[in-house]
């Protein structure tokens, strides 16, 4: 199938929605603003600007709005597997170019704010539209880039994203769960979302963005009713080797951002994220206007941090 995206101005956009005004759908996808179906191709506006032409018929009806450049053959992300240094499983041969799930998470690190682990499956004629989109390692995009992004890879990709707030990790972690346990359980949880979404169809592999050992990892959820284990693969810096990775790392970085701005909100100061001497300040500040209590709810409570900021607190007294 070809793929073809464009970036189009309000006018353009308005253009396009009137050329095709007799053939709009419905679609209720997060970020689509208009559909449209014809017989051999089928055109999606979102609110980032990007239209989609999707079909048989996708370079006829782009070429009418803009300069199209058709490449349909599927080019993978990395030149070869071999190109970048990464720790876990040898990859099959012409991995970036398979239909493949990914997992990858964020905010373990964050005193504030959660845990959000995303699975994203994108199948092998789908990656180069993902590229178009601009879905690259979210170690290269800035994060008002990701909350831009991420409504596009929603409405494209079969999706899954876990919230696991703080206190509920608390309560988790208080009982002897490690965060690398709690990890393995939001991973194993979240591709099998994504396996039930598109069963009976099958990835040709599922990878993990390694933070533990294969054996560790399914150590950690070995009492879990349903575990995934056809054809899952275990890498460090996997967003670099398929794009299903980094779709998923933006994914999870979208989920993470929006519940720290819900927290924020909730706190009266925009909370600084990682685990910084900053935070140390920010925190022992809530904790004296909102309470032990408050702070116990949106922090990791087993963070050193605490532990500093309530020095703070008791200097202020």
């Amino acid at each position: 199938m070809t793929n073809i995206v464009l970036q189009l101005s309000s006018d353009q956009q308005n253009s396009v929605k009137s050329s095709y005004a007799s053939y709009q759908v419905e679609r209720k996808a997060p970020g689509v603003v208009f559909a449209a179906k014809l017989s051999d191709v089928t055109i999606t506006i979102y609110k980032s600007g990007k239209v989609m032409f999707q079909g048989g018929g996708a370079q006829r009806e782009a070429s009418k709005f803009g300069e199209v450049t058709v490449n349909t053959s599927v080019v993978s992300q990395t030149t070869t597997n071999q190109s970048i240094k990464t720790k876990g499983d040898t990859l099959p041969l012409n991995f970036a170019q398979r239909s493949v799930i990914g997992s990858d998470e964020t905010g373990t690190g964050d005193y504030f704010g959660p845990i959000t682990v995303a699975a994203v499956y994108v199948p092998s004629d789908k990656i180069q539209l993902i590229q178009e989109l601009g879905v690259k390692d979210s170690k290269m995009l800035t994060d008002a880039k990701m909350v831009e992004m991420a409504p596009d890879i929603m409405a494209s990709c079969t999706y899954s994203i876990l919230t696991l707030r703080n206190e509920k990790y608390n309560e988790i972690q208080s009982k002897g769960y490690s965060q690398g346990k709690i990890k393995a359980m939001l991973h194993n949880k979240a591709l099998k979302h994504v396996l039930d979404k598109i069963a009976p169809k099958k990835p040709e592999y599922i990878l993990i963005d390694q933070f533990a050992e294969r054996e560790t990892y399914y150590k950690h959820i070995q009492n879990q009713k349903e575990i995934v284990r056809e054809n899952v693969l275990f890498s460090t810096k996997a967003e670099q080797l398929h794009v299903s990775v980094a779709a998923a790392s933006i994914l999870a970085r979208y989920a993470f951002l929006k519940e720290m701005d819900q927290l924020s909100e909730k706190a009266g100061v925009r909370l600084q994220k990682g685990a910084s001497g900053i935070v140390d300040k920010m925190a022992a500040q809530i904790w004296l206007n909102k309470g032990e209590e408050f702070l116990h709810s949106i922090s990791k409570w087993h963070f050193a941090n605490t532990e500093k900021a309530r020095v703070l607190v008791n200097k202020k007294k």
